[in-house]
């Protein structure tokens, strides 16, 4: 057998048959997975007015009465924050569908959600209930949440380590893709006209179609196969697949290896699944919870999110006309787009850590000016709108770059199998409370503050910024196990230097290259290569 240097080498240079597989892998999870959220989170915004509408006038024709532009604004902000609620619903669903299920299926299971949504907005016409309007969004909103905490633990647990962070930073580009899209769509010319908006909300059922139809030719995850179910066969077939037809043997080693270390005292049984609160009293993994939860909720206390929810308003205060205003919008979802795209070719050069960091300092820049720029057009200096206007396309570019990406990969690097479920519970429930805080409290931070709504995004930024940057270390290429000894080292945990030697000195002896459990010779599996064919 080949040695360490030998076989590490050739491994890397696999080309990539595995490449296609693994591509139309992640394009299949994530057209009706985080593609998902962001199209949601954008249609939403184009058929405001109408829905306002169609709210005063069933209301009307039920009780005889009109309804007070506040109330009216009232039942609208349940209509955007159902979807927030049912996120959270989605993320604390989404571990036990990950453990249960697996990866693949309870992204197929989680489409169920959003063809009930179709069927209430296409009826509620018809019905007379602009109920039925917040229950579908309710409803959508499950299906994003079980999908941004599955999809991403699908993708970290399917690539390998080399390419773990630009696959599973796709989450992001596919969100941003699902912002841009729904913004097109959304213009009057296409579906934002009056008559349209039922089939406009509607619109997200065809994404989850393309995935009900394609996903189910794709692989399980190796390493759910292998550590939570113990089937080896499937493993090797699943990753023999994903790599071009040959299972590398240090990935199955390190999964093996991930395995011995999460398993139960019983020989060969599959790792107990962590609960959100065993995750919250393991002492050893603290400083990997308190990173999580900071970077998930900041993620979307930073403000980015509530522009494409109130985007308008933010355009009007800037000073754009309001018939320009959907044009100008679809330029935040561009700018976010392409900044993911680029974040996604510099995530396996530059490394998570500078960019999440990077993301929220320049942010915090940007905020500054955006409120200098606004307090300036009110004293009526030419110009300003449109400066206005360029602070927050970089604003969102500056997220797309860092933070939109690098978040959802975090509990995926720095939890092994058994705490990752309950880490994306964690995080999710983290992201989606945030989530519905800002957006409600948004519209009233326009309000009472006009041109210094951005201050409180600016705070947020900052000590994001310096947080992070104090507590998370770089993972880039890094296994569980080292990620893990940098956030003791980082985080001043001080442990006994025998205790770390006869660990590693007992993780040598049961793996190392070419002794018993070498991936070649596992049992079972006689003719590995000739399993591809099948």
């Amino acid at each position: 057998m080949k040695s360490t240097a030998d076989t590490e080498p050739e491994e890397l240079r696999r080309p990539s048959g595995s490449a296609r597989t693994l591509a139309l892998t992640v394009v299949s999870a994530a057209i009706g997975g985080t593609f998902q959220y962001g199209y949601n989170i954008s249609i939403i915004n184009a058929p405001t007015s109408y829905i306002q509408v169609f709210i005063n006038d069933t209301y009307t024709q039920r009780w005889d009465s009109g309804l007070d532009s506040p109330q009216v604004t009232l039942v609208w902000t349940l209509i955007v924050s159902a979807f927030s609620l049912g996120g959270l619903l989605g993320a604390l669903l989404a571990g036990p569908m990950a453990v249960h299920f697996g990866r693949k299926k309870s992204l197929l299971y989680n489409n169920v959600f959003l063809f009930v949504a179709t069927v209430l907005v296409l009826t509620c016409r018809m019905a007379k209930s602009f109920e039925m309007i917040i229950a579908a969004r309710f409803f959508v909103g499950i299906n994003s949440g079980v999908s941004m905490n599955i999809q991403p633990m699908y993708f970290g647990e399917s690539a390998p380590k080399q390419l773990r962070g630009a696959v599973a930073f796709s989450s992001a580009v596919f969100t941003a893709f699902g912002i841009f899209l729904g913004q097109v769509v959304g213009l009057t010319e296409v579906l934002g006209a009056e008559p349209l908006w039922p089939y406009l909300l509607a619109s997200n059922a065809l994404p989850g179609l393309i995935q009900l139809v394609t996903l189910p030719w794709f692989p399980e995850s190796p390493r759910y196969l292998l550590i939570d179910k113990g089937d080896k066969d499937a493993c090797v077939k699943a990753l023999q697949r994903l790599r071009g037809g040959h299972a590398p043997d240090l990935e199955m080693e390190e999964m093996l290896q991930e395995q011995q270390m999460s398993a139960s005292l019983k020989s060969g049984s599959a790792a107990p699944a962590k609960t959100p609160w065993s995750l919250f009293k393991d002492r050893d993994l603290r400083s990997q919870l308190r990173t999580v939860m900071a970077a998930s909720s900041a993620m979307m206390l930073c403000g980015n999110d509530s522009i494409y929810f109130y985007a308008s308003y933010i355009f009007l205060e800037a000073g754009i006309p309001p018939e320009k205003v959907q044009y100008v919008t679809i330029g935040t979802g561009a700018s976010e787009f392409t900044a993911s795209i680029l974040s996604n070719i510099l995530i396996e050069r530059v490394g998570r850590r500078y960019l999440l960091i990077g993301g929220y300092s320049l942010m915090s820049c940007w905020s500054v000016v955006f409120t200098v720029a606004l307090i300036l057009q009110s004293r009526g200096v030419a110009g300003m709108a449109y400066l206005s206007m360029a602070c927050v396309f970089v604003y969102i570019l500056s997220f797309g770059l860092g933070p939109a990406g690098v978040t959802g990969i975090l509990p995926a690097e720095i939890f092994d199998q058994a705490a990752r479920p309950a880490a994306y519970m964690i995080a999710g429930s983290m992201m989606w409370m945030s989530l519905f805080l800002v957006g409600m409290l948004f519209p009233f931070i326009v309000n009472n503050l006009g041109n210094f709504c951005f201050l409180p995004f600016l705070v947020v930024c900052l000590v994001s910024a310096v947080f992070l940057g104090l507590t998370m270390p770089e993972t880039k290429g890094k296994t569980l196990a080292e990620i893990t000894a940098e956030f003791d080292r980082k985080n001043g945990k001080k442990r006994e230097e025998t205790e770390d030697l006869q660990a590693e000195e007992s993780l040598t002896n049961h793996y190392q290259l070419g002794k018993a459990c070498s991936f070649t010779s596992l049992p079972n599996d006689p003719e590995p290569e000739a399993k591809i064919e099948d």
